[in-house]
C-alpha cells in the first residue's frame, strides 16, 4: 500500500511513483526529476514553446466555477440518460419492457457511465497526470506543461467526485441499486494488455491515457442537448465535456512530446499500442450487459439475440473508428502510419 498514492500500484507505475521521485538525490545543479542522461529543458524553455490550453482554467474549470449539481425534487417524465445513446434501450425487446424496467435500463446506463468515469479518472488518468507533474514519465517537458498536469489532476479528481455524488443521489431518488461489474471492462482489458504484451507496462498505461483523453465521445456532446434528460445529469455531463476539451488538447500536445523524444523502436511500440488501446477502451462489456439483461427477466436466447443485434462486430468497429478518428489523425500527422507494420495494425482494427 503506497502511503502517498493511497492505493497499491505495484511495479506497473514505478516510473511515475512520487515517493520514488522524492527519495532521489539530485545531481549538483540538476533537476530531481531528470533521469540518467537527461538534459535540462534548454532552448525549448521559452515563453512560446508551449501554449497552455489551461490559460482560463481558474475561471472556467468545473472545479472552480460550477456549483454542486443536485437532483431536483421532481424528475417525473424525464429520463436519467438519453435513450438514443443507450444501445440496449433501442432494441425492440428492451423497449417492450414494462415502464419501470425500461427506466431501470436508462438508470443503469447512467450508473455505468458515472462508475466508468470515476474509475478511469482516479485509477488510470490521475496516475499519469501525477507522473507528468512530478517529472517521472521519462520526458523533458516545458515547466508549464508539467504545471498544467496538476490542473488535469484536479479536474479528474473532481470528475470522479461529482460522478460518485450523482450516483448516490440517483440511487436515493430512484430506489434503483447499481448493478455494476467489479471493475469497468477497460481496466480488465488494460491489465491483460500489460500482462501479455512485450512493451513496458508503464508505457502501455501512458498510451492508454493519451488514447482515452483524445477520443471524441458523442455522449459528452449530445446528452447536454437532450431536453428529455434530467437537467442535473445534463449539467454534470456538460461540466465534464468542457473540461475534457482542454484535456484533449493537452494530451495531443503531450503525444507530440512523447513522439519527438522517442527513438524509432519506442515510436513503433507506441504506435502499435494505439489500436489495441482504442479497442480496449471502446469495446462493449458484453458479460456485464448479459448479466444486466438477465436481471430484467429476459431469457438467455432473447438476451443473446439482443446483444448480437445491438453489437454486431461491424457496428462496434465502425463506432470505434468514428470515435477514434481524431486520435488516428494525430498519429498519421506524426508519420506513424508510414510504417507498414503500424499501418497493418490499424487496418486490422479497421481504424483506417
Amino acid at each position: 500500500m503506497c502511503g502517498i498514492v493511497g492505493l497499491f500500484v505495484g511495479c506497473t507505475a514505478v516510473s511515475y511513483c512520487p515517493k520514488r521521485l522524492l527519495s532521489r538525490t539530485p545531481a549538483p545543479g540538476g533537476d530531481a526529476s531528470a533521469g540518467p542522461g537527461d538534459a535540462s529543458f534548454g532552448a525549448a524553455d521559452s515563453a512560446d514553446a508551449y501554449r497552455s490550453p489551461f490559460r482560463s482554467w481558474d475561471k472556467r474549470a468545473a472545479v472552480r466555477s460550477a456549483p454542486r449539481r443536485e437532483l431536483p425534487a421532481e424528475t417525473d417524465g424525464l429520463y436519467f440518460f438519453s435513450p438514443d445513446l443507450v444501445p440496449l434501450a433501442r432494441h425492440e425487446l428492451v423497449r417492450g419492457l414494462r415502464p419501470e424496467l425500461y427506466e431501470q435500463v436508462l438508470v443503469q446506463h447512467l450508473y455505468r457511465y458515472l462508475d466508468f468515469t470515476a474509475k478511469l479518472e482516479q485509477v488510470v488518468v490521475n496516475r499519469t497526470a501525477l507522473g507528468i507533474a512530478q517529472g517521472t514519465v521519462g520526458l523533458r517537458l516545458h515547466p508549464d506543461m508539467r504545471f498544467d498536469a496538476y490542473r488535469v489532476y484536479c479536474d479528474e479528481a473532481y470528475h470522479a467526485l461529482f460522478s460518485a455524488d450523482l450516483m448516490r443521489q440517483a440511487e436515493r431518488r430512484t430506489g434503483i441499486a447499481p448493478r455494476l461489474p467489479r471493475e469497468p471492462y477497460f481496466l480488465t482489458r488494460l491489465a491483460e494488455i500489460q500482462q501479455n504484451g512485450t512493451e513496458p507496462a508503464a508505457l502501455a498505461e501512458l498510451v492508454f491515457v493519451i488514447v482515452s483523453e483524445t477520443l471524441i465521445s458523442g455522449t459528452l456532446g449530445e446528452v447536454p442537448d437532450d431536453p428529455r434528460v434530467v437537467p442535473t445529469v445534463r449539467d454534470v455531463v456538460q461540466d465534464h465535456a468542457a473540461d475534457e476539451g482542454r484535456h484533449h488538447t493537452y494530451f495531443a500536445l503531450f503525444l507530440k512530446e512523447l513522439w519527438a523524444q522517442s527513438d524509432r523502436a519506442a515510436r513503433r511500440d507506441v504506435a502499435l499500442l494505439v489500436p489495441r488501446m482504442i479497442d480496449a477502451f471502446l469495446r462493449p462489456d458484453l458479460p456485464a450487459l448479459r448479466a444486466e439483461l438477465a436481471g430484467y427477466g429476459i431469457g438467455r436466447d432473447a438476451t443473446e439475440q439482443i446483444l448480437a443485434e445491438v453489437f454486431p462486430e461491424d457496428l462496434v468497429r465502425a463506432a470505434s473508428r468514428n470515435s477514434a478518428r481524431q486520435t488516428v489523425r494525430y498519429l498519421a500527422q506524426l508519420g506513424a502510419l508510414d510504417e507498414p507494420e503500424v499501418q497493418a495494425a490499424f487496418e486490422n482494427y479497421e481504424l483506417v
